[in-house]
């Protein structure tokens, strides 16, 4: 998602045309050689003020601008991925916000530096299971498992999972504590890595 690479034009209200950005203020749609759009408010010729940034790869924002880069609230569809709707900050996610994933997932809550980070909460669509807690590098660290019959599990997760101590509460009432053991297996992708979770409660 490069921008601005090349030389470009930039058409300005009157409907003139200009080479360069540089030192214009006011409206203007500038169309990059590699098929991207920008359309909105420059300010010495920066986008500053609200826009539209319209990617190659069908990547769009919509939303506000300060010094070239996104800042404050806008709306970002990622091509494929989803949709987020929040805060930014030099041109990231930052502050709340909320992400509709194309699978249906839903997170709501904080996020740092395009990551998921601070207080939030996930949604899985296919099971209905919720993530409640605080999140740290895009992961929940510390918070509830909570599934849809109304019991949940509560305390450390690493990579998502459950890790360490933690307490069950079972929709009857009974309580269980005791510790999470992950195993992770080999795996090719790195991103998605493959855990088993062994259970021992303490007595």
């Amino acid at each position: 998602m490069a921008e601005e690479t090349g030389e470009y034009v930039l058409v300005i209200s009157d409907g003139s045309q200009l080479k360069s950005t540089w030192g214009y203020t006011g409206p203007g749609q500038a169309v990059y050689p590699n098929g991207e759009i920008f359309e909105g408010q420059y300010l010495d010729g920066k986008k500053s003020g609200n826009g539209t940034y319209t990617y190659s790869n069908g990547d769009k924002y919509i939303g506000a601008y300060v010094n070239d880069l996104k800042e404050g609230i806008g709306r970002m569809t990622y091509n494929e991925k989803g949709e987020y709707y929040g805060y930014f900050k030099k041109g990231k996610r930052d502050g709340e916000g909320v992400f509709k994933y194309t699978n249906g997932d839903i997170y709501s809550g904080q996020w740092k530096d395009g990551k998921k980070e601070g207080k939030g909460t996930y949604i899985v669509k296919e099971s209905g299971v919720k993530m409640v807690g605080f999140w740290a590098d895009g992961k929940m660290m510390k918070g509830k498992w909570i599934f849809p019959n109304g019991s949940f599990y509560e305390g450390q997760f690493d990579h998502n999972q459950p890790k360490g101590n933690g307490t069950w509460k079972f929709a009857n009432g009974n309580l269980v504590s005791g510790e999470y053991v992950q195993t992770i297996l080999p795996s090719e992708d790195e991103e998605k890595l493959d855990i088993t979770l062994s259970w021992a409660s303490r007595r």
